[in-house]
């Protein structure tokens, strides 16, 4: 068995956990919000695919962040740029491109009432960067992380996209290991899924909400619509056969569901949702 069709094997019974746990019906209030976490202006998007279509092609990229009102209980699924960019005007040009952040995290928590503190739960869908940046202001919650994914992020020299210095607090955070899936809430409400290839333990988030219906987010296993369109593979991913095996694992799911597809990365994607204080629920 080579080892393409092998991965597939994996994708489709790991599916079976994101099917069986929509027996349960979630009581709890759920709502998903939508926040400016950064801008990435792009010299060249010739990275997010391997076989060259996109070469020498400017772009630009939203960078979100999104939080989870569940109940009384509130998770963050990726940390944007960093509020530190903020306080830079223009931004900076670093890893190939213009990184800019004109609200702070921390100031639309505290437009919508809440602390950094308040935040029971945060997950990366990786440890890249431009979804890491904000790692240090929540040291109360609890992590939901891939080991696998920590400790590639871990490794030395830093792989590609990663800053060990943003990833510093979580060597003393509190940290509940994802191995594979994890139903967040207990209730089938909210599901991390396994979808490596991007990195070593990357991850997407499915959230069903009540009224709008089944969302799926990307993390990084999408970066654009054509990505999703043509199936193009990232140059920098750290496994080719992972990430087609996992674009098929998440296009099953998102068919089960009759899920909206929200690649995280895509203008046309993030500007299609409310903004804070509305919501989607």
């Amino acid at each position: 068995m080579n080892r393409l069709s092998f991965a597939g094997l994996v994708a489709t019974a790991l599916f079976t956990f994101a099917s069986s746990a929509t027996a349960q019906v979630p009581t709890a209030d759920l709502r998903l919000y939508t926040l400016d976490c950064g801008t990435l202006a792009l010299d060249d998007m010739g990275l997010f695919s391997d076989t060259g279509e996109h070469s020498g092609e400017s772009g630009v990229m939203a960078v979100p962040c999104f939080l989870v009102r569940h109940g009384d209980e509130w998770l963050l699924w990726d940390t944007g740029l960093g509020d530190r960019l903020a306080a830079v005007p223009g931004g900076v040009h670093q890893l190939g491109g213009q990184w800019t952040v004109r609200r702070t995290l921390a100031g639309q928590l505290q437009e919508m009432g809440l602390r950094p503190a308040d935040i029971d739960y945060v997950a990366l869908s990786h440890t890249h960067a431009d979804h890491s940046g904000n790692v240090d202001l929540f040291p109360d919650a609890t992590w939901l992380t891939d080991p696998a994914e920590l400790a590639a992020a871990r490794a030395l020299p830093a792989p590609l996209g990663v800053d060990p210095e943003l990833l510093k607090p979580l060597d003393t955070a509190k940290i509940r290991p994802v191995h594979g899936d994890m139903d967040v809430f207990g209730d089938g409400s909210v599901l991390i899924l396994k979808t490596p290839g991007h990195t070593a333990g990357h991850k997407s988030l499915l959230i069903r909400l009540p009224r709008s219906g089944p969302v799926l987010l990307t993390g990084d296993l999408y970066h654009t619509r054509e990505n999703r369109a043509y199936r193009r593979v990232p140059g920098p991913n750290v496994d080719r056969a992972d990430t087609l095996a996992y674009f098929d694992r998440f296009e099953g799911v998102a068919a089960h569901e009759s899920a909206r597809v929200i690649i995280q990365h895509s203008t046309e994607d993030v500007a299609a949702l409310p903004s804070p204080p509305s919501w989607l629920d």
